[in-house]
């Protein structure tokens, strides 16, 4: 499981950087996401993650810090029982039912926990005048694999439609377009 609890490691820190990073006064700015606001960015990795890993795989979490109060405190709360999960290999290891089929923790994670908070990030980072710049390899694996589930994703309902780019468009923005954000 080393690929994926280093790319989460990795792909948190990237985001705990545009979280810490946020000036005073910006948690409230627009989100490219309709109708949120930087804060909420942060608010929705805080509400669905743990609420789809810990009661499915039996996560010791106390209530994570109010999101409204202190989104620094609690992103790094989820991102410290996130790592110490990954760190456990009776966790990290542990077969449940998933919508995707039984996968083991680790690898749900990866597949829409680590890829969630990647997106994310440049959701964070555009609210609040951060540093948009995704990593490209990333980008790139994201990219190629999310292309042959194009009508999935879309159906799924947490994708919104397409947005047009120019076919030379680097692949960042081709990726931001293909999950429905205006870049």
């Amino acid at each position: 499981m080393g690929d994926a609890a280093d790319r989460y490691r990795w792909i948190a820190a990237g985001f705990t950087e545009r979280v810490e990073a946020v000036p005073a006064g910006a948690w409230e700015r627009p989100a490219p996401c309709e109708g949120w606001v930087a804060r909420d960015v942060v608010g929705h990795l805080v509400a669905w993650l743990p609420a789809f890993f810990v009661e499915k795989w039996g996560l010791d979490a106390s209530p994570l810090p109010s999101v409204d109060d202190d989104p620094v405190a609690a992103w790094r709360a989820l991102d410290a029982l996130l790592a110490g999960a990954l760190a456990d290999p009776a966790v990290v290891d542990a077969v449940r039912e998933t919508p995707m089929g039984p996968m083991p923790f680790g690898a749900a994670l990866d597949m829409i926990g680590t890829t969630d908070v990647f997106l994310h990030t440049w959701d964070l980072a555009r609210a609040t005048g951060g540093d948009e710049r995704l990593d490209p390899d990333e980008v790139h694996r994201l990219y190629e694999g999310m292309l042959p589930l194009d009508e999935v994703l879309r159906s799924s309902g947490h994708y919104g439609p397409r947005t047009p780019v120019p076919e030379d468009a680097d692949e960042q923005t081709k990726l931001l377009a293909f999950i429905g954000r205006v870049p």
